[in-house]
């Protein structure tokens, strides 16, 4: 046994070296191609997103990708499409629209130093989504052109076998997807997203049209009197959430980092995602300068865990099709929604009434035996109102909306930013969600995920001592009263962050400390106990000039429920690029206690991908990208990454477990440009 491990070990690192190699010669030879930014890291050097909102990270992902491919004339920039940056709050958006007022055109990015809002975040942030117009001294990017084709292709190919693969998956175990766009000028975009995620079957089985999910829109915008028209698959969010909140979370980092500005978005769902998106059409329209109507019609297929009577006991939006099982639950059910908003904006003042309607083919049942799902959403039809509001100074910005469902349940989310300076903010937020609220589609801010069960009240702090240093940080406390997961009574919880940041010349600093104290059931359920996680980050930047970048990583974590568990990681980054040429090799090592103790950190992936491993036991992992131009039209990029495992034998459990203590994969992708 032990000289076959030795041989897969063996067999294994001989894979990595071979990937390796390939990798390496490959970009060398390409050392003449053109660089790609990265905004993901500079975004994640600047605010840091919560080590476990990993999908508020994809939603971030999944709508600043395409405006960083599409950006904007910042001359020529409209209040909604600078809204549609989550990390601008509404004073900042407001400064910049006033400067561009007064000084229009803008030459140069060194500008936004003059603007006193702008903090070097914003600074460094805004030019991966917007360029400065022709008539400047900085050019259009030279990709953007009247009409353009985007064609990606990606793959994934694992070196290694789970159990899955050899009995139970209904196809092979490579992943791969492809994304087609068409843009003309800046009105008119049309995409197309195919999808196969491992162990799904591809041209086979009900995937006879190739490809197991698919997304494809039409997007039309700035004609007349019509703002946005979407048909196809496409996202909405509405007010603060409450009621519509489709496009984006309103997460706690995210609340402080633009002060609880409203998200009205509409967009086309443009992601291999298979959660949160409508089927159909959608179009914004301006009644008047400061009035405009929004309606949206939706029927869509969803899979469903169903009741032995038929009825529908979960909705799922995992979106795998990998078992006879999942494959079961495909698009067994239907849901037909219909939504409306109509918004006001002037003088300072915004304002906006929404109302969504859902009807299910399938009569939704959970299992409400069970204490924490009894005022769960159950039933065919659904239906939720809301009015949004809030007004802006340059000194205080007042946002909040309050919904109710079809039974007159209550829920209300309400922030006040005040920025005595420009260099303090101070935010204070207020929520209430009645137990016996429910939404389909709403998403917003909450400590547990839901908008239910839950009233909290958040105090959020963004300070600029000195020129070099930031400060930002919040407490949250929450109080449901009702059972939740694993918690059968009424409880609170508190989650407490501080963030600071010294940034100067070559070198970037950042140190954050994370608290969440909860409740949770004791063994015997007959009281709670303390459920706490304490994570600490330090994390060291250095670059020297435009070629090197150095990125040292430490992650601590201490969780306590009844028992201690102790983790820690360190992780070094190296990136290095020269005119067309950018590789970037990660080594960490890390050491836990337990998965209650795992340690959350960052990992870049090819563009287009999203990742936000989580590690623990013992072990290190290492990885190596590179991307690069074969032309102006054709770039293609890759990566390998491996994981040695040193505290087990196997990897994963059930149908993904690997037989061994080790895995390398290898991501490849081409993109084509005209």
């Amino acid at each position: 046994m032990r000289e076959k491990r030795e041989t897969e070990y063996w067999l294994a690192a001989c894979r990595l070296r071979v990937a390796v190699l390939l990798l390496v010669v490959l970009t060398a030879a390409a050392a003449w191609a053109q660089q790609t930014d990265d905004w993901q890291e500079v975004y994640l050097s600047m605010f840091s997103i919560n080590d476990e909102e990993e999908t508020e990270w994809e939603e971030l992902c999944d709508l600043l990708q395409p405006l960083a491919e599409h950006p904007m004339d910042l001359n020529q920039a409209t209040r909604e499409e600078l809204q549609q940056l989550p990390f601008l709050s509404e004073q900042q958006v407001s400064d910049l629209l006033e400067y561009l007022e007064e000084a229009r055109p803008m030459r140069s990015w060194m500008e936004l130093k003059m603007i006193p809002s702008f903090d070097w975040a914003q600074q460094r942030l805004l030019p991966y989504f917007a360029y400065i117009s022709e008539d400047s001294q900085e050019a259009a990017p030279t990709a953007y052109t009247k009409d353009r084709h985007d064609l990606t292709l990606t793959a994934r190919v694992p070196f290694y076998k789970r159990k899955g693969d050899q009995n139970g998956y209904l196809g092979y175990r490579y992943r791969h997807w492809l994304k087609y766009e068409y843009t003309h000028d800046t009105y008119l975009r049309i995409g197309l997203v195919g999808t196969q995620d491992s162990g799904e079957p591809f041209m086979a089985n009900r995937n006879r049209w190739g490809y197991d999910t698919y997304s494809y829109f039409l997007q039309l915008k700035q004609r007349g009197r019509l703002d946005n028209l979407v048909i196809g698959k496409y996202k909405m969010a509405t007010g603060l959430g409450l009621v519509m909140g489709q496009s984006f979370s309103l997460g706690k980092m995210m609340t402080l980092q633009n002060m609880g500005r409203q998200q009205q978005t509409l967009r086309p769902h443009y992601s291999r995602s298979a959660a949160d998106y409508f089927q159909g059409a959608a179009a914004t329209l301006r009644l008047s300068r400061p009035l405009r109507l929004t309606l949206a019609a939706s029927y869509r297929p969803t899979d469903a865990t169903l009741n032995d009577d038929g009825t529908a006991a979960t909705l799922i939006t995992s979106g795998y099709h990998r078992t006879e099982s999942e494959m079961a639950k495909k698009d067994n059910t239907r849901m037909t929604s219909g939504a409306a908003a109509l918004s006001f904006r002037q003088w300072g003042v915004h304002a906006g009434l929404n109302v969504v309607y859902t009807h299910l083919n399938r009569s939704l049942e959970p299992n409400r035996q069970t204490l924490y799902r009894q005022h769960y959403a159950h039933g065919t039809d659904f239906v939720n109102a809301s009015i949004n509001y809030g007004w802006h100074h340059h000194l205080l910005s007042v946002n909040g909306e309050t919904a109710i469902d079809g039974h007159g349940h209550l829920a209300t989310l309400n922030a006040v930013a005040v920025s005595p300076t420009t260099r303090l903010t101070i935010m204070a937020l207020q929520r209430f969600y009645s137990y016996r609220y429910t939404s389909l589609h709403g998403h917003s801010m909450s400590d547990a995920g839901r908008v239910q069960n839950e009233s909290g009240i958040y105090l959020g702090l963004r300070y600029t001592p000195w020129r070099h240093w930031s400060l930002q940080g919040y407490v949250d406390y929450a109080y449901h009263p009702w059972a939740r997961y694993l918690v059968s009574q009424s409880s609170h919880s508190w989650d407490l962050l501080l963030q600071a940041t010294y940034q100067r010349q070559h070198w970037t600093v950042e140190g954050r400390y994370r608290g969440r104290l909860r409740q949770r059931d004791n063994e015997d359920k007959t009281m709670l106990t303390a459920n706490n996680t304490h994570r600490g980050r330090l994390t060291i930047t250095y670059t020297p000039n435009d070629t090197w970048t150095a990125k040292t990583l430490l992650n601590v974590s201490h969780y306590f429920c009844q028992k201690a568990s102790n983790g820690w990681l360190v992780a070094q980054n190296m990136g290095y690029q020269q005119q067309k040429l950018k590789v970037q090799l990660t080594a960490a090592y890390f050491d836990t206690d337990s998965y209650d103790s795992r340690i959350y950190a960052y990992e870049r992936q090819l563009a287009g991908n999203f990742a936000y491993p989580v590690y623990y036991g013992q072990g290190f992992r290492l990885a190596l990208s590179g991307t690069w131009h074969l032309n102006r039209h054709l770039m293609v990029a890759a990566k390998v990454g491996f994981t040695k495992y040193f505290d087990r034998s196997t990897i994963g459990t059930g149908l993904q477990e690997i037989a061994a203590s080790h895995a390398t994969d290898l991501d490849v992708q081409m993109r084509w440009r005209l």
